[in-house]
């Protein structure tokens, strides 16, 4: 990211103070999650010692009290203040350019494998965002794929997934 202080919102796309108000609720919603978890575990002190929940429990309360104090300060103490851009357009685009290939990598894994997926995951970020020669990203990627295949297929016998609902790996033979 950029190191420049540019606190207009002109090209702001969010604000620190609505990050910090999304990010205590969201802390809020996962300490009542873990607290309520932690309450069917058992989270008092039973005669052996702590349940299992003793712990987690009181770990999600320090969350919540913490995330309460947050959204406090940010929803009410820091709300006449002016507003100081958590992320300009630049920045945020350049984050989504990765964040976004990311996740269709990922959902990639599951249906089409691994292997797969990886040829073309690092193939495109060679090529889009490296600016290298696709006959370089080609290779590099295949090559990539065809070590972890015989790492862990092979050599540790350890399989990775091979894809739900389409392995186009079974065309060469592998299951």
């Amino acid at each position: 990211m950029s190191e420049h202080k540019n606190n207009s919102n002109q090209d702001s796309v969010i604000s620190v103070r609505a990050m910090d108000i999304i990010t205590s609720i969201l802390f809020l919603v996962l300490g009542v999650v873990v607290m309520v978890g932690s309450l069917k575990l058992g989270a008092s002190w039973g005669s052996d010692g702590p349940e299992a929940g003793y712990f987690p429990f009181y770990i999600s309360l320090i969350f919540m009290l913490s995330s309460t104090v947050t959204l406090y300060q940010a929803a009410i103490v820091d709300k006449n203040q002016k507003p100081v851009s958590f992320v300009d357009k630049e920045s945020f685009k350049q984050v989504m350019a990765v964040l976004l290939p990311a996740i269709v990598f990922v959902l990639g894994v599951q249906f089409i494998g691994i292997y797969v997926s990886s040829v073309l995951y690092i193939a495109i970020f060679m090529v889009w965002l490296g600016k290298y020669p696709i006959w370089k990203a080609i290779v590099v990627s295949l090559g990539v794929s065809v070590a972890l295949y015989l790492m862990f297929e092979f050599w540790f016998q350890v399989p990775l997934p091979h894809g739900s609902w389409f392995n186009p790996l079974e065309f060469v033979g592998v299951n």
